[in-house]
């Protein structure tokens, strides 16, 4: 039977992030400390990814290489996972977190959200909510 996907993920990335911590010696970073730098790396990453896509509109564009492209969004889940796990969150946390995030993204973008600024006239119901 195949395992959740997600699960591996975190899984793979608790163990590189532990071996990294032993091996380098960094059992005295903060939660809060480890936050800062992944945050930083997340940055660091999308300048990365920026650079891939011709974000210089004052450029002559480049052909986009797509599997660079690939490479930098690996790099930002690397860290995105990574901070997940340092704030406690498991696969399943940040899977339900996901959902309901997302539903209520689909929410404000149909005018049926409870927060402002989304207000919108008659639109179609988000898929899923008839």
């Amino acid at each position: 039977m195949d395992r959740d996907k997600l699960d591996v993920i975190f899984e793979l990335q608790s163990k590189f992030d532990n071996d990294v911590i032993e091996k380098r010696g960094l059992q005295n970073i903060t939660p809060a400390e480890w936050i800062q730098k992944e945050a930083l790396a997340i940055l660091s990453e999308l300048a990365e990814l920026i650079s891939e896509v011709n974000f210089k509109w004052w450029k002559n564009p480049k052909e986009i290489n797509f599997d660079n492209v690939k490479e930098e969004l690996i790099d930002i889940l690397h860290f995105l996972t990574s901070s997940c796990i340092k704030v406690g969150m498991d696969s399943q946390e940040t899977y339900a977190r996901y959902i309901e995030k997302n539903k209520e993204n689909f929410n404000r973008q149909y005018g049926k959200s409870n927060k402002a600024g989304y207000e919108m006239g008659e639109l179609n119901s988000p898929p899923g909510t008839e």
